[in-house]
């Protein structure tokens, strides 16, 4: 039997059913906001996945082309992998949801969403994002809910909730929070130099909205949820963590742990651990779980040093950033590059450009976005964590980093009326200790400027993380956090942003939320952080975009023609601007309104092509001196090219001053000449001389 529950959310109706549909699902509910209707789905394995030291959690947000009246493109017609898109939005539900569930929970979780109509007014990703947390609420899986998330956007200095597809695309502000009753649990933010104390209004008000969701939630909870099921809780016991202590001394731990070097670190535990498989050899439920036991006793270990006694393993004060390098123009050759290094953590960024008709489409859900001008791409091989595994390509994680390293830098882009290029940031990382979208940031700004992007201000990004005690006043916040401390830590919480506002947010948490106190005091931190990372690091390496290009990308030249030229200078089915292109080796791009993009490397062939266009689109007048090419000869004269698809002829009595009986006494074909324009002829012909052209 079904039961429907409705409420208004931000001016527009939400409506969930339960019971309806997906019924074998532990957990099913299909929502609409407005006309947009996604089905979220949770369901749950019987038993524990063996053999794992991880919670098996998959998130899944399927964009259905139908929900928009759309066939895929291709040969295929059906929906192939997961866009950007996708992958994103599974990560923004994944983040505060992973948290919720028990620790020690082992069975697998996958919790779906099938978009299945979109309404442009509603966005499906918020839709979803409710949904998801409903089906898991409502459901038998433990789960420590209810969540919700709310979006905000701001438009002409107006926060907006939940705004539409085009207020979202085009506003200052994308904003996505998601909060428990009590504490906000997730951060996602791209932002048009938005003040801190902007971004925590916004936040807030996002809060407050999230605890009417909430309400709703409880009600269904309390009206039609499900039991929680009983698991197999895959703690370590007590009495295993006593016995490692009594082997390896909090002391001797603490001494491993305590170093500024990973590789040193790592093998130091290998001594711990190798220590400890000695002592463990007869005991071979506990040597099962012995890395799982160990990694918790160097967490513990980690925790208290930080919390109880303000030491950090690498010997840094609470607030201190790491060493800093940066360098420009490393790689010879590419149009751009940049190298950032923060501890451990090294990222090598190179910029390529190319003319627009380079930028990626986009085919997907929103009409409003059909194309990338700026792509920010992120790689993170095996060997910068000194491990050894073969490259799949990038994955979510890859992926992620990419958008948000991305979503970071383009405030301070350029128009393409300002610079006409598409532009590709690629970020290597070279090695890996905490934080590298944040190294990829600083990377890519620097390697933009030395390629000559004029980027209007300089970025830089940080990470603090926090460690929290038993009560929510006794907490941590720690500046610059390296890998260690963000594996051990409670919360990894990114920020972006210029001099004059945050341009991006990415936070993460492990614990069931943060006050409102650590969320103002890591914004606050990371405002510090990025002016010294700018002042101290980036600004000596590169302190300004570069006036000129490299010699080794291309150059464009922009012109506007009447758009209703553009048939004239493309030609029968392309044949006049290929023309141009085979004989200049210039790219040229033209656009609906008129504007004509010359790309290339000679700037005298750029010229040349820019030449014959405005050659073409120009209207012949009287008294007009061209320039051109012999290209036809005939008995009464000859027919001059003055670019590709434009001639004219010239009567043999105009060629030269003295009587010739034969055209070719004077001219040969592909002779270049100047005729004067003397107009139409009595039969409304254009005619040249060459004899008055001289």
């Amino acid at each position: 039997m079904s039961k429907v529950y409705e409420m208004d959310l931000a001016g527009r109706p939400l409506k969930v059913t339960v019971g309806k549909v997906a019924a074998q699902a532990n957990g099913a509910v299909f929502i609409q906001y407005g006309d947009t209707t996604v089905l979220c789905t949770a369901t749950a394995s019987d038993k524990p996945r063996e053999g794992i030291d991880f919670f098996p959690l998959s998130v899944e947000f399927e964009e259905k082309f139908y929900s928009v009246g759309k066939i895929p493109g291709g040969f295929n017609k059906r929906e192939g992998k997961a866009s950007e898109n996708s992958i994103l939005t599974a990560r923004v539900i994944d983040r505060p949801m992973r948290p919720l569930f028990p620790k020690d929970y082992r069975n697998d979780v996958t919790l779906n969403n099938l978009v299945m109509s979109v309404d442009p007014e509603c966005r499906p990703e918020i839709t979803a994002m409710m949904g998801t947390a409903m089906a898991t609420c409502i459901s038998d899986i433990p789960f420590d809910g209810p969540c919700a998330m709310t979006q905000m956007g701001l438009v002409d200095g107006e926060l907006i909730v939940n705004p539409s597809q085009e207020q979202w695309n085009k506003g200052d502000l994308q904003l996505t929070v998601a909060s428990t009753k009590e504490k906000v649990i997730m951060i996602e933010a791209g932002a048009n130099e938005i003040k801190e104390e902007k971004m925590i209004e916004a936040i807030y008000k996002a809060h407050d909205v999230n605890q009417t969701i909430i309400a709703l939630i409880d009600k269904m909870v309390s009206e039609i949820g499900k039991e929680k099921h009983a698991y197999t809780s895959c703690a370590i016991p007590e009495e295993m963590f006593a016995k490692m202590k009594e082997i390896v001394p909090p002391e001797e731990m603490e001494k491993a742990v305590f170093t500024d070097v990973k590789q040193d670190r790592e093998a130091n535990m290998k001594v711990v651990t190798e220590k400890l498989e000695e002592a463990f050899a007869d005991n071979e439920e506990w040597l099962a779980i012995l890395g799982e036991a160990v990694y918790q006793y160097e967490k513990k270990t980690v925790r208290k040093m930080i919390l109880k006694d303000h030491k950090r393993p690498d010997g840094r004060a609470i607030d201190q950033i790491r060493p800093l390098a940066a360098e420009v123009d490393l790689i010879p050759r590419v149009h751009g590059s940049a190298m950032f290094t923060r501890g451990q953590t090294q990222i090598c960024d190179v910029v390529t450009l190319a003319p627009l008709s380079e930028v990626q489409k986009v085919d997907g859900l929103d009409a409003n976005v059909t194309e990338k001008r700026y792509i920010h791409h992120y790689n993170f091989p095996s060997y910068s964590v000194g491990e050894t595994k073969p490259s799949r390509g990038p994955g979510r994680r890859e992926i992620g980093h990419g958008a948000l390293a991305e979503r970071a830098l383009l405030p301070v882009l350029p128009s393409t009326e300002e610079f006409p290029y598409a532009i590709r940031a690629v970020s290597e990382t070279f090695e890996s200790n905490g934080s590298t979208s944040m190294a990829s940031t600083c990377a890519s700004c620097m390697s933009l400027m030395a390629a000559g992007v004029p980027l209007k201000k300089m970025v830089a990004g940080i990470s603090c993380g926090l460690v929290t005690g038993d009560t929510d006043d006794d907490y941590i916040v720690l500046t610059d956090i390296q890998g260690l401390e963000d594996f051990f830590g409670d919360m990894d919480f990114k920020v972006t942003g210029t001099k004059d506002g945050i341009t991006a947010i990415q936070m993460d948490i492990k614990i069931h939320g943060l006050t409102r106190p650590i969320v103002e005091e890591a914004i606050r931190r990371t405002r510090e952080a990025r002016f010294f990372i700018m002042d101290n690091c980036m600004s000596k390496a590169i302190a300004e975009p570069r006036k000129e290009l490299s010699p080794y990308a291309p150059k464009i030249i922009q012109i506007t023609i009447d758009p209703a030229k553009i048939g004239d200078v493309v030609g029968q089915r392309g044949k006049t601007i290929n023309e141009i292109i085979d004989r200049t080796g210039c790219k040229i791009d033209i656009n609906d309104e008129g504007a004509v993009s010359i790309c290339g490397t000679d700037p005298v062939a750029m010229q040349e092509a820019k030449k014959m266009v405005e050659t073409i689109v120009t209207d012949f007048e009287e008294g007009m001196i061209l320039e051109g090419k012999v290209v036809s000869i005939k008995e009464f004269g000859a027919f001059i090219e003055f670019a590709p698809g434009k001639e004219g002829m010239v009567h043999i009595s105009k060629i030269a001053n003295e009587r010739i009986d034969h055209v070719e006494d004077v001219l040969t074909l592909g002779d270049k000449v100047k005729a004067k324009c003397l107009g139409k002829d009595k039969m409304g012909r254009i005619s040249f001389s060459i004899k008055d052209a001289q």
